[in-house]
């Protein structure tokens, strides 16, 4: 069966609130909600996943950098309150604020690290289509297999011919979350060819309708597959970008036809 999922950014306590009860009450077809852990806000990702339970499967996002090797994993004990078995590993970038500490550890690392430690946790890699070659990113995505992850999760796809050519190239039956986010503006637009090389076909504009064209013919890609759909809405309202894609029988959705 197909699971979806938002990310919600935990901006602070209230408005992460405010957004899941927005989710539950009007976007049924959302059973899971991933939180990213950004170093900007004071909020971490498991703490925020704890305020998505019960009502959501929830999906922390863990920063290897951020752990250091040799004291125990601190979010360990909030995951088992809240019945949290399922995290998202990945490097993470260096802290804007050089005052914060981090440590020499990759998401192969603190893969290998769960495992060991937390065996009941499904562990699950990041996959980025644009940062290096296909070769390079299938064998980085093989090392975080061996390591012990059991699915993946992908930055975000524009282009379904690009998402096409992974679905060949990852392992055949690995769970994945295909991505994908909205570009309101031609500012984002311009950032995301210019620093994150992203491909994006010909016929792509920076518009709501064209966004929520693109999250429908994702998400019925994933269904064809037997896999997974992930949504990251940025600067627009969750339900703006998602209501009414996400039932059963949504057929993907023409961009002239929004």
């Amino acid at each position: 069966m197909t699971r979806v999922s938002v990310e919600l950014v935990p901006r602070s306590r209230s408005g992460l609130r405010a957004e899941l009860a927005e989710v539950a009450a009007h976007l049924r077809g959302v059973d899971t909600i991933n939180v990213p852990d950004l170093t900007r806000y004071s909020l971490r990702s498991w703490a925020g996943c704890g305020f998505a339970r019960p009502g959501f499967a929830a999906i922390p996002h863990l920063r290897a950098v951020d752990f250091n090797p040799r004291e125990p994993l601190p979010f360990l004990p909030l995951l088992a309150q809240h019945g949290i078995d399922e995290v998202l590993v990945i490097t993470g970038d260096a802290p804007a604020d050089m005052s914060a500490r981090v440590y020499d550890v990759d998401a192969v690392d603190l893969i290998r690290r769960l495992k060991r430690e937390a065996p009941h946790l499904r562990v699950y890699a990041g996959l980025d289509p644009y940062r290096q070659s296909f070769v390079r990113e299938r064998d980085y995505l093989a090392r975080k297999l061996d390591a012990g992850a059991c699915g993946l999760f992908t930055q975000p796809f524009f282009d379904l011919r690009v998402a096409d050519t992974w679905a060949d190239l990852v392992p055949e039956g690995l769970p994945v979350w295909w991505g994908a986010t909205s570009i309101l503006t031609e500012a984002s637009l311009n950032y995301w060819r210019a620093r994150n090389h992203a491909v994006f076909p010909r016929s792509f504009t920076p518009t709501l309708a064209c966004n929520r064209a693109f999250a429908a013919d994702l998400l019925h890609f994933a269904r064809q597959r037997g896999q997974h759909a992930y949504f990251m809405p940025v600067k627009v309202n969750v339900l703006e970008y998602l209501g009414g894609l996400l039932d059963e029988q949504a057929a993907p959705l023409r961009q002239d036809a929004v």
